[in-house]
């Protein structure tokens, strides 16, 4: 019985100091974080608008990536911040943005190719239709559709394709390569305007309308860049001085589907900070659009790189409703996930290259 007590007082000392010593590393990596200070307009926006941790702080003067969800309608919105440190020039990023189609190729990206200005067939060569879409399109209907199309489209595909013929797949993704050579012709004509209205379920969900309330909640950091916010709203009537921009495809597997996606990227150089903004115009599957905004900030004091700071926000019709509700922690843990590995792998692949 003695020989117990002694061993159970020695079990509590241990954990009593344990905790100690734990209390003792917060407290001093909270100090230390608390020292850390960041380019101002940074600082503001990741204790305002982000409410990083300590820890997190830590974490990011350490250097290593930092990423968390923020606040936005469950519902039907997923938003992700995500920011590390990268011991590289800004213009090497840039560099590889402009080269998408190796940027971002292998992994979860099938293929990716950048759009002609303007827009020719030729730069939906390679588009194909999984077999599950080729079937799926067959059955199609407003207000019940596997796929997101606009009512125009679903008409069209009723009207032109016979699927009585061997050739079905062939006729369908020809076709659906000529839609999509219209739809971003379209685009670049109208801008925002041209975007789809998908008949894919009861009520009709307006592409336009959707990427407009979504960047009017961009946190902070993004309502300081009004320029970039009116370019992406008034695009192609609005110009954005020292900036260049390009439209691309690409099949990538998001979820349980290849997915085919159209984005409008645009790249902003100025002498503080560059920005690199992504914006979907359309997917096939899952999202209604979404909105990828980086921003490059060098900062002397760190070192001779630049932090890249990342806010991506997504509207998706799958986070509603009983099914919904399953999948939402899942879909928001992997998407947090997704951009932790991103941003590990564009510091790895540029740092290497110094």
């Amino acid at each position: 019985m003695f020989r117990l007590a002694r061993i159970c007082g020695w079990v509590v000392f241990c954990a009593a100091a344990a905790l100690v010593a734990a209390a003792l590393s917060t407290a001093a990596d909270a100090q230390s974080a608390a020292a850390i200070r960041f380019p101002a307009a940074l600082e503001q926006f990741l204790v305002n608008a982000i409410k990083l941790t300590p820890l997190e702080r830590g974490t990011l003067a350490a250097n290593a990536p930092v990423s968390k969800l923020l606040d936005g309608d469950p519902s039907r919105e997923v938003t992700v911040f995500g920011a590390v440190w990268i011991e590289a020039p800004p213009t090497a990023y840039v560099a590889l943005v402009r080269d998408i189609e190796n940027f971002e190729r292998g992994g979860s990206f099938r293929v990716t190719r950048r759009i002609s200005n303007p827009p020719r067939l030729q730069d939906f060569a390679a588009m194909t239709l999984p077999d599950e879409d080729v079937a799926d399109l067959k059955n199609c209907r407003v207000g019940d559709c596997e796929l997101k199309l606009s009512q125009d489209t679903l008409d069209r595909v009723r009207r032109s394709l016979d699927w009585s013929k061997p050739t079905i797949k062939q006729d369908a993704e020809q076709l659906a390569r000529q839609v999509a050579l219209e739809y971003v012709a379209g685009y670049a004509e109208g801008g925002n305007d041209r975007l789809a209205v998908y008949r894919d379920r009861g009520r009709p969900t307006f592409v336009a309308n959707e990427f407009r309330t979504m960047i009017d909640r961009l946190p902070a950091l993004g309502e300081s860049l009004p320029e970039i916010k009116s370019y992406l709203l008034n695009y192609p009537k609005a110009t954005l001085e020292n900036s260049t921009s390009f439209l691309y495809w690409q099949e990538a597997q998001f979820g349980l589907k290849p997915t085919i996606r159209i984005n409008h990227c645009v790249i902003q150089e100025r002498p503080d900070i560059v920005v690199v903004a992504n914006k979907l115009l359309y997917a096939s599957h899952y999202f209604w659009t979404a909105l990828e905004l980086r921003v490059l900030v060098p900062d002397p004091s760190h070192g001779h790189g630049f932090w890249f700071v990342t806010v991506n926000r997504s509207r998706s019709d799958g986070l509603s409703g009983f099914v919904g509700r399953i999948i939402r922690g899942r879909v928001q843990s992997e998407a947090q996930k997704g951009i932790t590995s991103a941003l590990a792998a564009t510091k790895s692949a540029l740092e290497s290259r110094r």
